[in-house]
Parts: C-alpha cells; sequence; structure tokens
C-alpha cells in the first residue's frame, strides 16, 4: 500500500490501481466519459484531466496509476479550466437534441454541461453533419451526430461479448462509428451498449420515445429470463412496465443483462391477454366470477378426491414463498404426496450470463419441497397417470405445461384442473378454475438462482388490492403529482392475487387453517424450517442477495441439451 494526497486528504491505496478508482473508492467523484470500471483503458475523452504536483502537465486520472507521496488535486483552478476546455470541445458538432433526446435526464455530457461547461458557446461555424437514425441491428439505433468518440460500446463487444462489431471510420471532427465490415450488431448482449453510451448516440429501439426518465419509477428486481437472475430495474409509468435495465451485482451479473432478458422477460405483464378476474367452467366455457365463488368452487372440488387421485406441478417461475405454500397445500391439506415442477431446458450455459435454464427460480423450488414425497410421482410420471386416469385431479401453479397435442388431449380429460396463470394460454383454455396470479412484477418474494443466491423481487404494478402510494411501491413524478383523469393515465388495475394468498384461501376454505399476512412471514417460516435456509431473512438479503447453504439440499442440476 502507498500513502497518497487527494484534494488535501491523505489515503491508502493499492499501487496497482488508478488515480480515478482511487477516488472512486474514497468517493471521490473526477468526471471521466470514456472510462468504465469493467472495460480497458482507452484514455480518449480527456475529461478526467488531474494535476499531480510535479509533472510538468495534467495527466488523465483513469490511466495514471498511483505512487507513494503523490499528491493529486481534482478541482482548482487549473483543472477546472481543463475540463471547460474538453466539455468546449465535446459541445461544438454535439446536435442540440435534448428536447427529442431519450437520454434527456439521464445524459452524462447534459449534466457535465450544467456542472463543468462555461456555460456558453463561442462557436459560430457550421456543425458537422453526420447520419442519423442508423439501425445498427436489430435493437439498437445510433444517431452519429450525437456520439463523442468515447469508445465504451467498441471495448464492449470486443471485450464482454467477444464480437467484434462495432468500429470508428474516418478522421478528426469527421470521425464515425459504425458496424464492422460485414457485420450487424445482433450479439446476445448488444443492448449493454445503451447504457454504457454516456450520451443518446445509442438507444433501444424497442424504447424509443416511450417515455422520459422523470417519467418513470424503477424498482429493483430480479429477472426471470434464465437461472442467472440478473438483478435489474423495472421501469414504469401509468404502472405500464416500459423498460428493464441491467442493476449492478458484482456476484451475479456485474453491470450486465442479456438482450433476451431485457425484451421477452416483462411484456406479458402489460398483455392483454391478462386474466382479468377467476373463471370457472361452466358448460364448456370459461365463464368471470367473483373470488370468492372460484375459491368455494375450488375446495369443494378438491374435498371429493382421494389423496392418491391428486396431483400438484409447482413452478419454477413462481417465488420461493409461493412454491413453499403449494408444497404446504398439496402435501398437508390434500395428502398428497404426488407434487413436482416441470423444467425448461434449452441449449447450452454461455460464458458470460445466460443459463440453459430458462427459468429463474428451479433450485428454490426443489429446495423449499416442490419434490414427490414418499412414494410420490415426478412430474413424468404424474403426465403418465394423468394419461392412464390414476391421477383425476390436477392443480397447476403459473406454468404452461401444455406444450404438446399429447400433454392437452389428456389433461382435456382430467376431471379436475385447476390453475394459476397470469395469463390465457394453452392451458388455461382446458381448466375448470383459473385463478389469476400476480406476476414477478406486482408482488413481494424471493428467487433462488443456480448458485444457490436468494435474492428479493419487489412489487413495480399496482394491481387492484395494492396502492402505489400506500403500499410502499417505487413512485415517478407523474404518480406524485398527476391525477386520475389525467388523459395519460390507465385507470385500470389487474384483479391479481399472490399465489400463496390464493393458496391459502383455499386451504381456509377446506377448514385447515392457514395463515399468513405477507410473503415475508412466509420466508421467515421457511428460514425456520428449511435447513438451507437457515438464519436468512429480508434483510440479511439485502440488494445483493444471500446464498443458501448448499451442502443441505440433495438438487441434481438439470442437465443442457
Amino acid at each position: 500500500m502507498v500513502k497518497i494526497q487527494i484534494d488535501g486528504k491523505e489515503y491508502l491505496a493499492d499501487p496497482s490501481k488508478t488515480i480515478i478508482e482511487v477516488a472512486r473508492e474514497n468517493g471521490i467523484h473526477i468526471p471521466h466519459f470514456c472510462w468504465h470500471p469493467r472495460l480497458s483503458v482507452s484514455g480518449n475523452c480527456r475529461m478526467c484531466l488531474v494535476e499531480v504536483e510535479k509533472a510538468p502537465k495534467l495527466v488523465i486520472a483513469c490511466a495514471t496509476r498511483v505512487a507513494d507521496g503523490m499528491v493529486v488535486h481534482t478541482t482548482n483552478e487549473r483543472v477546472i479550466k481543463a475540463r471547460e476546455a474538453i466539455m468546449e470541445f465535446l459541445l461544438i458538432n454535439h446536435p442540440l437534441d435534448c428536447p427529442i433526446c431519450d437520454e434527456a435526464g439521464e445524459c452524462k455530457l447534459q449534466d457535465y454541461a450544467y456542472k463543468y461547461s462555461k456555460g456558453y458557446s463561442r462557436f459560430e461555424e457550421e456543425k458537422v453533419r453526420k447520419p442519423k437514425r442508423v439501425a445498427l441491428g436489430p435493437n439498437v439505433m445510433l444517431d452519429v451526430e450525437r456520439c463523442i468518440m468515447c469508445s465504451r460500446c467498441i471495448r464492449f463487444c470486443d471485450e464482454i461479448a467477444k464480437t467484434p462489431q462495432l468500429v470508428f471510420t474516418k478522421r478528426g471532427d469527421h470521425v464515425e462509428l459504425t458496424t464492422a465490415p460485414g457485420e450487424i450488431l445482433d450479439n446476445p448482449y448488444s443492448m449493454n451498449v445503451i447504457e454504457l453510451c454516456p450520451v443518446g448516440a445509442l438507444t433501444s429501439r424497442d424504447f424509443r420515445f416511450k417515455a422520459r426518465v422523470w417519467e418513470m419509477s424503477a424498482t429493483e428486481s430480479v429477472c426471470r429470463g434464465c437461472a442467472r437472475g440478473c438483478n435489474i430495474n423495472i421501469w414504469v409509468r401509468n404502472n405500464e412496465i416500459l423498460r428493464l435495465t441491467p442493476r449492478y451485482n458484482p456476484e451475479v451479473n456485474d453491470y450486465w443483462m442479456c438482450d433476451f432478458g431485457r425484451l421477452n422477460t416483462f411484456k406479458y405483464v402489460n398483455s392483454n391477454e391478462r386474466i382479468k378476474s377467476p373463471m370457472i367452467n361452466k358448460e364448456g366455457e370459461l365463464v368471470e366470477v367473483s373470488w370468492e365463488e372460484a375459491i368455494a368452487n375450488a375446495a369443494f372440488k378438491l374435498k371429493n378426491f382421494k389423496k392418491s387421485e391428486i396431483a400438484g406441478i409447482g413452478s419454477a417461475f413462481a417465488t420461493n414463498e409461493d412454491n413453499y405454500i403449494f408444497a404446504k397445500f398439496v402435501k398437508q391439506v390434500l395428502g398428497s404426496p404426488n407434487i413436482d415442477f416441470m423444467r425448461h431446458i434449452i441449449g447450452k450455459d454461455d460464458d458470460l450470463l445466460i443459463r440453459a435454464d430458462k427459468t429463474p427460480n428451479s433450485l428454490g423450488a426443489f429446495a423449499v419441497g416442490v419434490s414427490p414425497g414418499e412414494k410420490g410421482m415426478n412430474f413424468e410420471q404424474i403426465l403418465e397417470a394423468i394419461k392412464s386416469e390414476t391421477i383425476k385431479c390436477l392443480y397447476v401453479l403459473c406454468d404452461d405445461i401444455a406444450i404438446s397435442d399429447d400433454i392437452i388431449n389428456a389433461l382435456s380429460k382430467i376431471d379436475c384442473l385447476i390453475v394459476n396463470s397470469p395469463v390465457k394460454n394453452n392451458l388455461t383454455a382446458i381448466a375448470d378454475i383459473v385463478f389469476p396470479s400476480a406476476t414477478y412484477a406486482e408482488k413481494d418474494g424471493t428467487f433462488t438462482n443456480f448458485q444457490g443466491r436468494v435474492q428479493r423481487i419487489r412489487p413495480a404494478i399496482a394491481t387492484a388490492e395494492v396502492d402505489r402510494a400506500l403500499d410502499g411501491l417505487s413512485q415517478s413524478r407523474l404518480d406524485k403529482f398527476g391525477a386520475p383523469n389525467d388523459r395519460w393515465t390507465k385507470g385500470t388495475k389487474i384483479d391479481a392475487r399472490p399465489t400463496w394468498r390464493i393458496l391459502v384461501a383455499i386451504a381456509n376454505a377446506m377448514n385447515h387453517k392457514l395463515k399468513y399476512n405477507s410473503a415475508e412471514e412466509i420466508f421467515n417460516e421457511i428460514a425456520s424450517s428449511v435447513e438451507a435456509f437457515r438464519n436468512l431473512n429480508y434483510l440479511i438479503i439485502g440488494k445483493k442477495g444471500a446464498l443458501l447453504n448448499m451442502n443441505k439440499i440433495k438438487y441434481q442440476k438439470p442437465v443442457t441439451v
């Protein structure tokens, strides 16, 4: 370790680190555009210039290693003038697009223009014109005029995604970002360049022009796209999810997430196919009914079958809390050992984040008890028993298991099929009773990823029984200052409930008294009764998650195909 001084204060520092890294570790912000903690140093924006005593000129903090006795100044007059000059150069040809730019409100150039620029322009010549609205690939749009040539996107593709798809062409103030010859920007992680871009040069083709950052609320959650469990922020306006962005967690996904998780894991929440109320099959047609009628009907039907005739299919898409209550419901309330869940294994793991297991909670579902009891049937055996009419009543939790005509034909002949699902699908179409379940964006709970890391999800969407203000959901400026009759307001809320709450209501209707008031209360019971979860709670899980005791779980990982 070496001793260095930054702005009059002494710090101990690792000599292998640069000035900007040591400053960042000690809460000192040195402005920068091109530097990123996970990318190689390019040193081309010059925004991080600082003064080091005895050095002949200003040095870039991102590429200068600390040394014993080094004295650094980050805010003196010489540094301030240098920053003003750099900002002036960057803004010379930058278009005045802020009112129409998707990055407005979260743009580093915009912020630095307020903080570090002169506040006026001396430039009177014609700006250099460059291409606008360039589709680099299926998901990313480029505005070359806005690009400040920081090269973050190029380095990400080269170093992280391992797909060299972006390059600079031309020279001087005519330099342009573009795709490499014969390439398009289509790697599985291409949209990370949007967050990396410090300006509005790279934007999402899916999110483009939908909203400004101040109009949306951001809720910390976990991606449901695979067993990695990438940490995310869910961005909501008017109770509708508009985008997902990665949230930093060095133990799980670092700064990144894949394009599939970003684009394909939330749109069902906004779908017109959402189930809006409980439904019962009456004379071959699903009819909307009240919660009370559906719960009473489910309880009545379930009482009419022998224990050996009942089976339950849990879900690796459901939370630990939902699966725990479901296992308790099937094994204790219904008295059946026949319980399992469907695996969703597609392709292979990649070398960065993507897992072949396309569910967020297969390990968690198994750990909390969604597995066959003594002499119970597994998933494949349950399907065979349905075909042979040994199993006559099936309860399915939040997973469309009707993936083939063979399964659909078998399930359509079963005496009783009860389904919890947030959306209409092949399974709900043939069900006797359907309950609308809250999605991962509408409830509290936890997922357990493939590493055994338990992570929190939180409600970002208000349902009929959840009030955004009263129940502590994240709020945007529109939520705080808007009115119900504003022309952009969407007044309808889905009448969906957390799965555990539905199961508790059915159990109580069957005279099995289960009493839980929150997902946290259920998790505390899991922690006290399931050895692998011992001593965990929501506070310990926090923002980065907490590891299970994997020695207490005899879980055979799904085989990739």
